[in-house]
C-alpha cells in the first residue's frame, strides 16, 4: 500500500508561483509513474503532468511553459512547480501514483490564484 501526502498549496496572486510536494510512503514497488490532477470549482478534474521514473514527462496544454514537473525518487518526492498562475488555475490538486493495475491518490492542497 502506498501513502501519498501533499503539501504547498494556498493563495497567491495572479503571476506568482507555488512550488507543492507530494510525499510518498509505504510499498512503491509497483509504482512506474507519477502526476498532479486538478478539479477547479465547477469543473471536471484534469490531468496536469505526469512524469515516469525514467523522467519522461508530459503536460496539459494549457500549463506548457508554466509548470514543471519534477520527481526526487530517492527522496520519494513529486514536485509541480508552478509559475506564472492564473485565476483558472484555482483548484484541488491531487497527487497520484500508479503501476501494476494500482493507482493511488493523496488527498488533495487547495491553490487559490486571485486577480
Amino acid at each position: 500500500q502506498v501513502q501519498l501526502v501533499e503539501s504547498g498549496g494556498g493563495l497567491v496572486q495572479a503571476g506568482g508561483s507555488l512550488r507543492l510536494s507530494c510525499a510518498a510512503s509505504g510499498n512503491s514497488f509497483s509504482i512506474n509513474a507519477m502526476g498532479w490532477y486538478r478539479q477547479g470549482p465547477g469543473k471536471q478534474r484534469e490531468l496536469v503532468a505526469a512524469i515516469t521514473s525514467a523522467g519522461r514527462t508530459n503536460y496539459a496544454n494549457s500549463v506548457k511553459g508554466r509548470f514543471t514537473i519534477s520527481r526526487d525518487n530517492a527522496k520519494k518526492t513529486l514536485y509541480l512547480q508552478m509559475n506564472s498562475l492564473k485565476p483558472e488555475d484555482t483548484a484541488v490538486y491531487h497527487c497520484s501514483a500508479g503501476g501494476g493495475g494500482r493507482n493511488y491518490w493523496g488527498k488533495g492542497t487547495l491553490v487559490t490564484v486571485s486577480s
